[in-house]
């Protein structure tokens, strides 16, 4: 009942955050104007520097589990992979296979990762190993998705120069890459730029959270909710059904198994709406997979959790 109560309590507030957004767009004390400022401040400022607090001060070199790190790196790759190529089976529109692999595979695994593992294990554990191992891959395969699967339509040598110069160029990558010096080297960062940093980035989730429920299309949202719920199933169930019983059979103590099932399980991130409004790509499916698997994660992860405990495993 407690994992639960705190699935629960990490979910619902995301959704409701949402439904302010819609309702205060409803009311008339926000527009479409500020939805679209909202998008790009969040793409373009606070999102990097989230990225980059999160990577800078995460300890790359701490207690390393080089098996755990592989897993996590290649687990992710693979993961990515799969959902692109189902993407491009499955979505007949392929405008919109970048946004459904992205939301089909991409987690919430920095934002709620250490949380998660804190309260299954009592301690985080090797949770940031999986954020450093994951996260930043998260970021820049899902650029590269939205890149070459978004309505642009990238195609041929002039396009995928074009297209290598716009990922390099991507806020989020420059947010990771910036971070990963930091953390390898362990480099401090003082007190008033770290506290101004935090100060940015605690405004990227919220902000992101509100223009998603203010550009939110009801009609539009109704008539792509099959590929969502597709995406959302593939998010919540396949993978963590292919990867689990994998990290079980590998051996990896509790704390690594909880992170791994937030790795592969955890909802949507609302990143993915976020990029795929500021790449071009389909927001609409972006949005209604955050919806679902925000709505239904608190139920699959207990789920989940409840039948490791059963096993033995965490």
């Amino acid at each position: 009942m407690s994992d639960f109560l705190f699935s629960i309590n990490a979910t619902v507030p995301i959704f409701l955050v949402i439904l302010l957004g819609w309702f205060l767009k409803r009311i008339g004390l926000i527009n479409d104007e500020f939805a679209n400022i909202a998008n790009k401040y969040v793409f373009k400022v606070s999102l990097p520097v989230l990225l980059f607090r999160d990577i800078a001060t995460t300890s790359v070199l701490k207690d390393v589990n080089m098996k755990f790190v592989a897993f996590c790196f290649f687990g992710t790759f693979i993961m990515f992979a799969c959902a692109w190529c189902f993407a491009k089976i499955y979505c007949r529109d392929k405008t919109m296979v970048g946004a459904f692999a992205q939301a089909s595979a991409r987690g919430s695994a920095a934002v709620l990762g250490i949380a998660f593992v804190e309260n299954i294990c009592g301690s985080s554990g090797t949770a940031p190993l999986m954020i450093v191992a994951a996260v930043p891959l998260f970021n820049i395969l899902s650029v590269i998705m939205l890149t070459f699967g978004g309505r642009d339509n990238i195609h041929g040598a002039d396009g995928i120069k074009t297209a290598c110069i716009n990922i390099l160029k991507n806020p989020i990558i420059i947010g990771i890459v910036l971070g990963v010096p930091f953390s390898l080297l362990n480099i401090p960062i003082p007190a008033i730029p770290m506290k101004t940093i935090n100060y940015i980035a605690q405004t990227a989730t919220p902000i992101a959270l509100i223009a998603i429920g203010a550009g939110f299309n009801t009609k539009a949202a109704l008539e792509k909710m099959k590929p969502a719920v597709t995406a959302a199933l593939m998010k919540l169930v396949v993978f963590p059904l292919i990867y689990m019983p994998i990290a079980v059979k590998l051996g990896f103590a509790p704390s690594e198994l909880a992170a791994i099932l937030i790795m592969t399980g955890s909802p949507s991130t609302v990143t993915c709406y976020i990029m795929a409004k500021n790449m071009n790509n389909d927001e609409v499916l972006s949005s209604n997979t955050i919806v679902l698997t925000t709505l239904f994660s608190s139920i699959t992860i207990t789920v989940w959790v409840y039948v490791l405990r059963v096993m033995g495993c965490i």
